[in-house]
């Protein structure tokens, strides 16, 4: 069954390298195997001479059949799996850099011993390139911060929705006001997340709308980071309102009076038929809901 799966590879792939990366084994080791494969059927499958890999006669006259095998292989297994309640597969989960969400954790630990055939590849990076990496079908669900709504089109579990505060210290000039305008705060110097974040996207977007060029001074992943370059005096910190609770000993949190649109913390993922992504989400549906998991506020990353 592997000689055929790598057979079938280098075939649409034309190409010994890409066809090893995307089995995950070695360019040897697929060499090896599909020589083997040739020397059972006492035929070569593949041309070698050129740039490309091609099939030969021989080769062309396999590969339909040994596509079939591999269905017929694989439509077996799914048929054991739905009396037995087994899933396997390979799962592709993204989470925003620096985010750090102890549910999301223990739905994957939950689901790894109810599943462990299951595959998962963690995965981080910026809202903006995880969403698209989710439409693309790349990756299977993933974890983002979002203005005001989960990106449309996407199946969506939203976790948080919460506005956005500035974070200064006691001895800041507008620490004294009991609330503030974008106005006011952009007359600062400002910290805040970088772009393609949920947060940073709000800010933007409320600085646009208002003609406003607010200058950001340091930008930091972590909501950590920002409230510390805040507590030091470096700017303002453009926080949720559960990140900054996580420093009101050290730092005045104000809402900002005009900026009405939330901050979001979601799952997203796409339409699909995988059981085992239907019950990676059961399982994430559970850990957000249960109140044991509540979220608490050093680990509300909405930002991201």
């Amino acid at each position: 069954m592997r000689q055929l799966e790598y057979f079938i590879a280098v075939a649409e792939e034309a190409n010994f390298t890409r066809a090893a990366q995307r089995v995950h084994i070695s360019q040897s080791g697929v060499s090896a195997q599909i020589r083997q494969l040739e020397h059972d059927l006492g035929a070569a499958l593949i041309d070698r001479s050129g740039r490309t890999a091609t099939l030969t006669a021989a080769g062309a006259a396999a590969l339909p059949h040994a596509r079939a095998v591999l269905a017929s292989a694989g439509a077996v297994r799914q048929a054991v799996d739905a009396v037995t309640g087994l899933i396997r597969g390979r799962l592709m989960v993204g989470m925003v850099t620096a985010c750090t969400v102890t549910p999301l954790f223990n739905a994957l630990a939950a689901f790894h011993r109810a599943h462990p055939g299951v595959e998962i590849t963690l995965i981080e990076d910026s809202s903006d390139l995880l969403t698209e990496r989710v439409r693309t079908g790349e990756a299977d669900l993933a974890l983002i911060g979002a203005s005001g709504a989960p990106p449309p089109g996407l199946g969506a579990l939203p976790i948080i929705s919460e506005r956005l505060v500035a974070a200064l210290p006691p001895g800041h000039p507008l620490a004294g006001r009991p609330r503030v305008a974008l106005a006011d705060i952009t007359a600062y110097p400002i910290v805040c997340m970088p772009a393609g974040t949920g947060i940073r996207t709000v800010l933007d977007q409320a600085c646009a709308a208002q003609g406003i060029r607010p200058d950001i001074a340091l930008q930091a992943s972590a909501p950590g980071a920002v409230a510390d370059l805040a507590i030091r005096g470096l700017g303002i910190a453009i926080l949720s309102e559960s990140m900054a609770a996580s420093y009101d000993t050290q730092l005045k949190t104000l809402v900002i009076d005009d900026i009405q649109t939330p901050a979001v913390l979601a799952l997203i993922w796409t339409a699909t038929d995988s059981a085992a992504l239907r019950e990676l989400l059961r399982h994430c549906r559970q850990a957000f809901t249960s109140p044991r998991q509540a979220l608490a506020p050093d680990t509300a990353v909405v930002s991201p």
